[in-house]
């Protein structure tokens, strides 16, 4: 198993310590590896090393000022309010949430369903993403809960039809708010060398560029023509 895989694998099983010496490694051989950056962070806070954990975040913004992962949780870490319990024993973490950048995405959804539905809604809970014309809509089981926001769904709706494949919860609910967590699962073969989910430095790219993704596409189709 790669140093990579194990440093995942730790964070899943709730071993924190070991998770910051196998995230070390990897930063020293790459300094600019954001991911394990971002996991490194993520060790700290959890056993209460809050300078250490910062200091990660900020390395992480210093290389990719736009990483949401790293912008978010600098943000709470610097909240004078924060109130963090170090833990000393193992603490397993939810794996549906582990965030990896390209592959996940919280998203709030739009046109919620009434307030009686959603408030009835628990983090975790598993929803089905079901497209219907050229939207994107979550349920659970058969009740609708919300749509994704046009540009998101677009996206992915994409994806979906050339055959990858997702899972999605709920993150948090109140009633007037539904955030839901996505996975990628499965990346179609079409799309391989494409993240499901852009990050904000891709995405302002995009908006100054809005024929580079139609590029992008052309050039995966050419590659998949070659293939067959």
């Amino acid at each position: 198993m790669s140093i990579k895989n194990q440093a995942i694998q730790t964070a899943l099983q709730g071993n924190w310590n070991e998770a910051i010496v196998l995230n070390k490694s990897l930063v020293k051989e790459n300094p600019e590896d954001i991911d394990a950056l971002n996991r490194l962070a993520l060790a700290y806070t959890i056993i209460g090393k809050l300078k250490e954990a910062k200091s990660a975040y900020q390395k992480v913004v210093n290389i990719d000022p736009l990483n949401s992962i790293a912008l978010r949780n600098l943000k709470k870490l610097k909240d004078k309010n924060l109130k963090i319990i170090p833990l000393n024993g193992n603490y397993q973490i939810n794996s549906h949430f582990l965030e990896e950048p390209g592959k996940t995405k919280v998203i709030e959804l739009i046109n919620i369903a009434q307030a009686k539905i959603v408030e009835n809604l628990r983090t975790g809970q598993s929803l089905t993403l079901s497209i219907k014309r050229l939207k994107l809509f979550a349920l659970l089981q058969t009740q609708y809960i919300g749509v994704l926001p046009d540009d998101i769904a677009k996206r992915l709706i994409k994806f979906i039809k050339a055959g990858s494949v997702y899972d999605a919860y709920v993150k948090s609910a109140s009633s007037h708010k539904v955030n839901i967590f996505i996975k990628e699962v499965k990346r179609a073969k079409r799309y391989k060398d494409q993240p499901s989910f852009l990050s904000n430095s891709e995405t302002a790219l995009l908006v100054k560029n809005p024929k580079r993704e139609e590029k992008d596409e052309d050039s995966q189709n050419n590659d998949s023509y070659l293939e067959e």
